[in-house]
């Protein structure tokens, strides 16, 4: 799997550094450069909420030294790897109560739609691993959790919820915007503090949730007219304030982040869904393994892409995804912490 390569490592006053600049997967969506002060978002994100940007991965004047070989990433057949699916969908219908149900037809939709950003990004589909699809459509925002198996189109189904994406008509919101975007050793990531802003909202969720941070991303102006304008966002994916707006979650309504349910936060954290570079990092730098939860036990499907698609741009197949998304399967739950 094209991934983390061979970092630099740095010794520093005893501590375990790296150097930043690790490859993403080939031809998958990149993290743009950062703007300019003042240009990105229109307004700075405020610490700790929607779009604060993860801390930044560079030391002072390191003393270079080799790395030793980073761990290899398992690569399970079809056998095993619907197996472990089958055990992560046992495992998700008993941690995440807000599950959806998702039928044969939707099942497809989401795999052609998946396919048609996996092709145009050239992302290396090369091993059978979790992908996360978000569906930016207004009339459907959620996220079905998947197996993919490469070479095939039967991908198995292990969850979904509803999401929200951003939202227009708002000045300084973004549209989210499609592709495939990678959870990369590039980028840190952090946890939420649970900080109030000047609303009394917990942006982030609240204290311990995860943020996956994807880096800058070019996005459309919700708030400008069609043709829309576009300008760069930090693009990320986090819960919500679990009082206020985790309840509206399945409309569109953030400033361009992917907002997720706070018991899916757990799921996709606890499992290591999306963690496969961190995990690996997390072997030879302890800012990777204080990130990482001590709790974990994670897949050997671990992947790191999110890819969001919009099935309102394909109207065959927006109906279906459509249809059957607005009644929930509530499952039995056992009580998860963050």
């Amino acid at each position: 799997m094209s991934g983390a390569k061979g970092p630099t490592l740095l010794f520093i006053a005893g501590s375990l550094l790296l150097v930043p600049g690790l490859a993403c997967a080939t031809g998958a969506a990149q993290a743009v450069s950062a703007p300019p002060v003042g240009q990105a978002g229109g307004q700075p994100a405020q610490a700790d909420q929607e779009g604060a940007p993860s801390p930044p991965l560079t030391p002072a004047e390191p003393v270079l030294k080799e790395a030793p070989p980073l761990p290899e990433i398992p690569v399970l057949n079809e056998e095993d790897a619907r197996a472990e699916a089958t055990r992560l969908n046992s495992a998700f219908r008993h941690e995440v109560p807000v599950a959806l149900k998702v039928s044969s037809a939707q099942k497809a939709a989401w795999i052609a739609l998946a396919k048609e950003q996996i092709q145009q990004a050239s992302f290396p589909l090369d091993r059978p691993q979790v992908v996360l699809v978000v569906d930016r459509n207004p009339a459907v925002q959620s996220m079905c959790l998947m197996l993919a198996l490469p070479g095939q189109s039967d991908w198995q189904v292990i969850g979904s919820t509803k999401v929200s994406t951003g939202t227009t008509g708002r000045k300084f919101y973004y549209i989210t915007p499609t592709g495939v975007f990678i959870n990369t050793a590039d980028i840190l990531g952090y946890r939420a503090l649970g900080t109030k802003n000047e609303n009394g909202i917990m942006g982030n969720g609240t204290k311990g949730m995860r943020v996956w941070d994807f880096g800058w991303q070019w996005a459309e102006k919700g708030w400008l007219p069609v043709p829309r304008e576009k300008g760069q966002i930090r693009l990320e994916m986090h819960a919500t304030d679990p009082v206020y707006l985790e309840s509206r979650l399945g409309h569109v309504a953030s400033e361009g982040c992917i907002r997720i349910p706070s018991s899916l936060n757990v799921f996709i954290d606890k499992h290591g869904l999306i963690d496969v570079e961190d995990e690996q990092m997390a072997v030879i730098d302890n800012r990777f393994r204080a990130l990482l939860r001590p709790d974990r036990v994670a897949t050997p499907l671990a992947g790191s892409a999110v890819i969001v698609v919009d099935s309102a741009s394909r109207p065959d197949l927006a109906q279906v995804t459509i249809s059957e998304n607005k009644a929930p399967a509530r499952h039995p739950v056992q009580q998860t912490h963050s």
